[in-house]
């Protein structure tokens, strides 16, 4: 049960489902159940007709009522993310079924969805709290997230909470050279002869996106800037990061903004051809991107929340940034610096980048996630 499978992919949680869908359906019976277009291979759930122009919390719980609905065949649920929570809930308390439910991320962490939800922000922290608190198993995407979420749900048996990483497909994800009929950097005007620090993110405050452009200012002159930055959350945090971006454009070079989401093949281009690829998020349970980005060999400057430093190893696959909230123009001088050590000497970003591939190769392989998370459900159902 999600709200996000392709072609309707926006964040990590999609990735992380449509990967895994894949992987398990080698192991056992999948059907998926999602929100959005009507599509062929899945259930799709669609909200109440009558509440077009409804809060966004509403509309989503009328989609998971659909979707319970139209799951009594399952002998297991499992859900991603609080769009799909309740549908969770409610099915196992219908059907009598095991509820496995996937923390992507926990709506107490992330108080800025209220500038998107507004009072719905408060229904999705009540649905979340309601279908993690009843769960027979809950699954974190990485320690530092299981710890989160024992923290913020201390009711919660921490036997039920296991940790199941998201992973990595390093046959998609590789180093590419750019393709000499259709590169996206030739299109963008980017200068082969110049270092490049690419970023590939949605634009919300959990992403830290203005942290980036802020410490941009301080980028070693020859730098570029990459920035694959769309999807905002609200139009007021669009029109800062425009502002911040316009500035930024009129005080140095070499700054790319690309607001539409590309395509896999002109992604891996963009992240292959980096010097280095920056997380400045904010919170972060893991990060696939950071993934995506290793695969391809490039080395990480990212933040030191969440999940991260369970992928980004500091000093071997790249440099971590420590964040406070409270002291964010340190956070950023901190990015400017790694990005700047790690231009000035190529060698060592270059063997930060093997080092990172290499990793992904060996610890984040979504056929050994699929038989952990098979591993659950045989636990709930016995």
């Amino acid at each position: 049960m999600t709200r996000e499978y392709p072609p309707e992919v926006y964040g990590g949680a999609g990735v992380h489902v449509t990967e895994l869908v894949a992987q398990l359906r080698h192991l056992c019976e999948v059907d998926v159940h999602c929100m959005g277009t009507p599509r062929p291979g899945v259930t799709v759930a669609q909200p109440d007709a009558a509440l077009v122009g409804a809060n966004p919390a509403l509309a989503t719980l009328s989609a998971d009522l659909n979707m319970v609905n139209s799951a009594s065949a399952a002998t297991v649920v499992h859900s991603h993310t609080w769009y799909a929570g309740m549908a969770g809930h409610l099915a196992a308390l219908l059907y009598g079924v095991p509820h496995v439910l996937t923390a992507h991320s926990l709506e107490p962490m992330r108080p800025w969805k209220a500038e998107q939800l507004g009072g719905g922000y408060r229904i999705s922290s009540w649905v979340e709290k309601t279908a993690v608190e009843a769960a027979d198993a809950v699954i974190a995407v990485s320690s530092g997230m299981r710890a989160d979420v024992l923290r913020t749900y201390p009711a919660l048996d921490p036997e039920r909470v296991h940790v199941v990483r998201n992973g990595i497909d390093t046959e998609v994800w590789y180093p590419a050279e750019p393709d000499t009929d259709e590169s996206v950097l030739a299109k963008l005007g980017v200068d082969p002869t110049r270092p490049v620090v690419a970023f590939v993110g949605r634009i919300t405050r959990q992403k830290g996106v203005a942290h980036l452009v802020a410490a941009a200012h301080h980028f070693a002159p020859e730098v570029q800037l990459v920035l694959c930055a769309g999807a905002p959350d609200t139009p007021e945090i669009a029109e800062e990061v425009a502002s911040a971006v316009q500035a930024l454009s009129q005080a140095r070079t070499g700054v790319f903004w690309v607001r539409e989401m590309l395509p896999t093949p002109k992604i891996r281009e963009i992240l292959s051809a980096a010097t280095t690829f920056v997380c400045p998020s904010v919170y972060e349970p893991l990060g696939i991107v950071n993934l995506e980005a290793m695969a391809c060999a490039t080395a990480v400057v990212a933040s030191d929340v969440g999940g991260i430093p369970e992928v980004v190893v500091d000093q071997r696959t790249g440099l971590l940034v420590h964040y406070d909230p409270d002291d964010t123009a340190s956070f950023e001088r901190g990015l400017a610096e790694a990005v700047n050590s790690l231009v000035a000497d190529p060698q060592r970003a270059r063997r930060y980048g093997v080092d990172g591939r290499q990793r992904c190769i060996d610890e984040f392989s979504w056929a050994h996630i699929a038989e952990q998370t098979l591993q659950i459900y045989r636990k709930v159902l016995n």
